[in-house]
């Protein structure tokens, strides 16, 4: 029987990504949506998360799809009415946040997942597999894309706790941390505030073990979600945002999609609460942490949608 669950925060990324994840699911069912603008035709749909918490005691789940400064206090909300939590990522504006759900959810034997969407595209496992008996000599991030095809005028991406670039970069940090055999740690980074904004709109990062990484949200045209390892046994790349494995320059695994990402994370979530269990991995948003607090600071042009 399908598991009914809210979802909190209508916009963009709900509507393409975790609205048609859900209708494809034989493991939920959609009851609510609590959002102040958007909708979802048929379901029921309510403005403020007091009203839901309040009227809709049968609805266990809630996905939190809202940016992530407004987001603990909808988690801690949730978790209080004993409600299991679902997180967009990043989980939180603050790792401390996120620590305190975590506690919160773990004292009322609550599942809570923070989830990394790239970590289920399609080649990320198949990557992992094949890393984990080389030596890694080498590895590059390249993301870069067009803030104004993916938060068309929306401008808290460029606010304190909007995150700027990492809101991206840090899809490709959560699966660098997934493939790598051995951690690695920030030891330098170079970050592009537009001088009219509050977050960067670019960065150079630079980790041991011989990493780096290059994210910009400047990119028109075709975008580009790479990573590149070079190994003791051979070359790796993941291509379409770890959608595509290819080794040695030759495509071995993998779809040329990224339709495939939602629809895992709900089928981890059912498992998750199966199991009675939790899963807040937040190694990726160290990373991001450690380059604001490592990160040198450079202002570049003023930035406007």
């Amino acid at each position: 029987m399908a598991t009914r669950i809210a979802l909190v925060g209508i916009g963009k990324i709900a509507l393409d990504q975790h609205v048609p994840a859900l209708a494809a699911s034989p493991d939920w069912q959609l009851a609510a949506t609590i959002s102040r603008h958007g909708q979802v035709p048929g379901i029921p749909a309510f403005t403020y998360f007091a009203t839901f918490l309040a009227d809709c005691p049968d609805v266990p789940v809630v996905s939190l799809c809202l940016p992530p400064v407004p987001r603990f206090d909808y988690a801690e909300a949730a978790l209080k009415a004993g409600r299991h939590v679902m997180l967009e990522k990043p989980p939180g504006a603050t790792l401390a946040e996120v620590h305190e759900l975590e506690a919160l959810a773990k004292a009322k034997g609550l599942t809570l997942y923070a989830t990394w969407h790239s970590r289920m595209a399609h080649a990320v496992a198949p990557a992992k597999a094949w890393l984990q008996d080389k030596t890694v000599q080498k590895a590059h991030i390249t993301w870069r894309e067009d803030v104004r095809k993916w938060h068309p005028g929306q401008d808290w991406v460029f606010q304190p706790g909007g995150m700027g670039v990492f809101d991206p970069g840090i899809n490709a940090l959560s699966i660098l941390t997934e493939i790598l055999p051995r951690p690695v740690h920030l030891t330098k980074a170079r970050l592009e505030f537009p001088e009219n904004r509050q977050t960067p709109i670019a960065a150079q990062l630079t980790f041991s073990g011989n990493v780096t990484a290059d994210f910009d949200w400047r990119q028109q045209g075709p975008q580009t979600w790479d990573i590149e390892v070079a190994t003791d046994k051979g070359h790796l790349a993941l291509r379409m945002g770890g959608n595509v494995l290819e080794i040695d320059g030759r495509p071995v695994a993998g779809e040329n999609t990224i339709m495939g990402e939602y629809p895992a994370l709900y089928a981890r979530m059912a498992d998750l609460l199966r199991q009675g269990t939790s899963d807040v991995d937040l190694s990726p948003m160290v990373h991001v942490a450690d380059a604001l607090t490592l990160g040198e600071r450079i202002t570049a042009a003023a930035f406007d949608f």
